[in-house]
């Protein structure tokens, strides 16, 4: 896999306009483009197509009982994302239930990642919400019951990369968020790597945001996390 397919840039916005300016800025470097939670509740499938450039990952994170996640994911497939993303935490069935939906697309079908655990979760954070294992214990055990069930690959802390690389296997897909240049403010992320180390631990894919899009020169900024981990 060449560098830049290894990129995958965040387009963290409302706007499909600004969405898409991005997209044109950082196109040649990228191998693909998110849209979040956040672009799909404000714009749905007619913003999703104002984006092009790359192929997309929409990164809904589907977390409800197996038959609305499958409906979801059905809904979907007619926009051929190329990713999507379900939490690992709904459950075997869940899964199972997203993956069978995402075979109805025929031909081309989006590779469903699980989420583990959120990067801005750490051990306290996780604690506060009832589950006493740490973020790696937590992130083996979800990931390890979302390849089971049928999931291509886990969304992850770069952290874990290598951990999960070793119980997994080299098949499991890796994609990676919580991503920050050298000497970049990590934000809301409480579990980081630079973009080199995350690809030398076994990452097949980084996700970088801000540090690209708020770049005074989101294209340079781009190509130069490219450039870092060529």
């Amino acid at each position: 896999m060449t560098a830049p397919k290894r990129l995958i840039v965040a387009l963290d916005t409302v706007d499909p306009v600004q969405a898409q300016s991005w997209a044109q800025a950082v196109g040649a470097h990228a191998g693909l483009l998110k849209l979040g939670l956040e672009f799909f509740a404000a714009n749905g499938p007619t913003g999703y197509r104002q984006v092009t450039g790359a192929p997309i990952f929409l990164d809904l994170k589907l977390h409800d009982i197996p038959n609305t996640v499958a409906g979801a994911v059905r809904a979907v497939l007619p926009l051929q994302p190329r990713m999507l993303t379900i939490h690992a935490a709904g459950g075997a069935a869940m899964i199972q239930a997203a993956r069978q939906a995402a075979e109805t697309a025929g031909t081309v079908r989006p590779i469903i990642l699980a989420v583990t655990v959120l990067t801005s979760l750490d051990a306290a954070a996780l604690a506060a919400i009832g589950v006493q294992a740490s973020p790696v214990e937590q992130v083996l055990r979800l990931g390890r019951l979302a390849v089971e069930a049928g999931a291509d690959g886990l969304v992850c802390s770069p952290q874990e990369v290598a951990m999960l690389r070793q119980a997994l296997g080299a098949q499991v897909k890796l994609v990676v968020p919580g991503i920050r240049p050298a000497g970049a403010d990590t934000g809301d992320q409480a579990r980081v790597m630079t973009p080199h180390e995350a690809v030398a631990a076994g990452a097949d894919w980084i996700v970088v945001g801000r540090p690209i899009t708020q770049a005074a020169d989101p294209g340079a900024a781009a190509a130069a996390i490219a450039a870092s981990i060529r």
